[in-house]
């Protein structure tokens, strides 16, 4: 718990979360250690509580839903959709996120999985960005600013906001 608390004390708030959220995530700690950790961090630190999600299944996946309730919207998180299959992120009942990485998306087999579970949720009238994990960790600002922009476009339509 004290490694986990010195890390996060190290740690930007947002990797802060990331971190305890693939601990959670991973079965590293519960919510008693998950405590124990808070227990030690600066009261600083106290708000990020709220923001701990064990769904989270990569510190990519976190950052991007942080990115995302910064703008003001509450993602869903690993929501199965009939056809689709588990998505990481859904935003607003539309916005499809998926984050992916080269471990798990590297392989031309899976980036063709990929491609037909977009096909399937085209059909089903969901717009799926995807994002690499690559671009999340250190473009910031550009996925951000692309998340803004796709948003903005259907903000002025009425949409209804997916909560956590």
């Amino acid at each position: 718990m004290e490694a986990l608390a010195q890390a996060c004390r190290c740690q930007s708030p947002r990797v802060a979360v990331a971190s305890l959220d693939s601990a959670l995530h991973l079965g590293l700690i519960d919510a008693v250690d998950l405590d124990a950790v808070f227990d030690r961090l600066p009261r600083s630190h106290r708000s990020l509580r709220k923001l701990i999600d064990a769904r989270a299944e990569a510190g990519s996946e976190t950052l991007v839903r942080l990115m995302l309730r910064s703008l003001g919207y509450r993602p869903a998180l690993q929501v199965s959709l009939p056809g689709v299959g588990r998505v990481d992120l859904l935003v607003d009942g539309w916005l499809i996120v998926e984050c992916d990485s080269r471990a798990f998306h590297g392989d031309l087999s899976q980036q063709i999985r990929d491609r037909r579970r977009d096909l399937a949720a085209a059909e089903l009238g969901y717009v799926t960005i995807r994002i690499l994990a690559e671009d999340i960790f250190h473009r910031p600002d550009a996925v951000r600013a692309a998340l803004r922009a796709v948003l903005a476009r259907r903000r002025g339509g009425g949409s209804s906001r997916a909560s956590d």
